[in-house]
């Protein structure tokens, strides 16, 4: 009788066991919504990791920067303001602040922290700026960090992703001194060094607002397997550069080696760099944007320079006064109806389109075509749709709601040999953690926040416009 009783409680055991595991399995695989799309295809963070929930700013530091594979949830928002104190130092009111000044228009524009590589071409004055903003929080590889609902925000202080196997989804980053230049970047991609190159990040549905310098920048070391889909980068500020009310300072694409998607987003009040690709001899920046939605820039979207090579088809521009900024260096490629990429990408792009805006003309655009040969195995199991207007959600962060993930957009893609997705266990780069925490505060009215020298900021080599004479990069 015993002999044959055991066993059952066994398997009554084992069954228990395997519902409990099939249970957590399903809620961790559950917490990111559809899969990537693009250049980040087969990325999977954190993969199947319990998830974890952080409450204090010493949990979500130790987190996104350990060894282990993690899924962060942000059922809370994270106030960083004044928990690192504050500087006030000597800085610069560069020339096109002065100018904003003397309109008396009723908008402000942004004075500078001083980094040594950069020359002030105005005023000297004194600037002060939140510390917190100075030191993003560092993200290690095979990490998914992903907000509930709306709670999700970053009050305060951005992310730098040193490693790989990245995903970031629906959360909020906002108000990182945008009173001030180099007063703070939402996002750096930047690897351990300039020859260790980032594989395979996923940013989809998140909201960038109130910075002082750049929304996202992959750094000199390039990354590869990169997409940004669905999200949301809000222009609109007190403090503008461009004296207008929109945010300069929008994406600084860099690398010897970068490969990536832009797809789906709304970029809006932007006055520049939106984006900016590539910059010296050594960079070679391959960027795909497709079904995107500039609307109400002042100035102009893409910025191509040395080393950008840039294929855009299915985006929307309304109100954009220079869709491409004019510059005799860069390869883009603006499909119309003169232009057939079915010979080399396998499909057919589709058009641009433009209302009440300035002209889109390819530059190059047969430098772009041999990339895209390259790369067609990525590019051409993307479905890009018809241009359209986007509009953003109301239950999450970014463009449209969970329910409505684009993720149909893309079958599955082969692996080409240089450019297929990543491995789903890379190799975690050291990363060091962030030692002083300061208790959460409670979430107040946003004040100006921050940057300084920490975040390092990028110097640059390349031509720059009139606005950004003062502030080299």
């Amino acid at each position: 009788m015993l002999s044959h009783a055991l066993p059952a409680r066994i398997v009554i055991s084992l069954v228990f066991a395997l519902a409990s595991l099939q249970c957590c399995l399903t809620h961790a695989a559950s917490v990111v919504t559809g899969t990537p799309r693009g250049f980040a295809f087969g990325t999977t963070g954190g993969g199947n990791a319990a998830p974890v929930y952080p409450t204090s700013i010493r949990d979500l530091k130790t987190f996104l920067s350990d060894e282990q594979p993690r899924v962060i949830v942000l059922k809370q928002a994270f106030n960083f303001v004044k928990t690192e104190g504050s500087t006030t130092e000597e800085g610069c009111r560069p020339m096109h602040n002065l100018n904003c000044i003397a309109k008396k228009s009723g908008f402000r524009g942004q004075d500078a922290i001083q980094p040594s590589f950069s020359k002030c071409d105005g005023s000297k004055v004194s600037v002060t700026y939140d510390n917190a903003a100075n030191t993003p929080l560092l993200v290690g590889s095979n990490k998914t960090l992903v907000g509930d609902g709306m709670k999700g925000v970053l009050n305060g202080k951005g992310l730098i992703i040193s490693g790989s196997n990245v995903i970031i989804q629906n959360i909020h980053i906002t108000n990182l001194n945008p009173h001030v230049i180099w007063g703070g970047d939402a996002i750096t991609i930047r690897g351990a060094s300039t020859d260790v190159a980032p594989k395979g990040i996923w940013l989809d549905h998140i909201k960038v607002s109130n910075i002082g310098r750049q929304m996202i920048v992959i750094n000199f070391s390039g990354a590869t397997g990169v997409t940004i889909s669905n999200s949301d980068f809000d222009g609109r500020t007190k403090y503008s550069t461009s004296c207008d009310g929109r945010h300069y300072w929008g994406f600084l694409f860099l690398g010897k080696h970068t490969e990536m998607s832009l797809l789906g987003n709304y970029l809006h009040q932007i006055s520049g760099r939106s984006p900016k690709v590539g910059g010296s001899e050594t960079d070679a920046v391959f960027l795909h944007a497709a079904n995107n939605y500039f609307e109400d820039n002042s100035d102009h979207a893409f910025d191509t320079t040395t080393g950008a090579f840039v294929l855009a088809e299915g985006n929307y521009f309304d109100s954009v006064k220079t869709p491409i900024a004019q510059s005799t260096k860069g390869s883009f490629l603006a499909p119309n109806a003169g232009v057939d990429c079915k010979a080399k990408l396998g499909r057919s792009c589709v058009p641009n389109v433009l209302t009440k805006s300035g002209t889109l003309s390819s530059i190059s655009g047969d430098a772009v075509e041999t990339k895209i040969s390259n790369l067609k195995m990525h590019l051409r199991a993307i479905k890009v749709r018809t241009a359209a207007k986007l509009a953003v959600a109301s239950g999450n962060f970014g463009v449209g709601a969970f329910d409505d993930d684009s993720s149909d957009q893309t079958s599955p893609i082969q692996e080409s040999v240089e450019t297929g997705p990543i491995q789903e266990s890379v190799e975690m780069s050291p990363i060091q953690e962030s030692v002083e925490t300061s208790p959460i505060e409670k979430l107040v009215e946003m004040s100006p926040v921050q940057e300084s020298v920490e975040t390092s900021p990028i110097q640059e080599s390349v031509e720059t416009s009139p606005i950004e004479e003062s502030v080299a990069l």
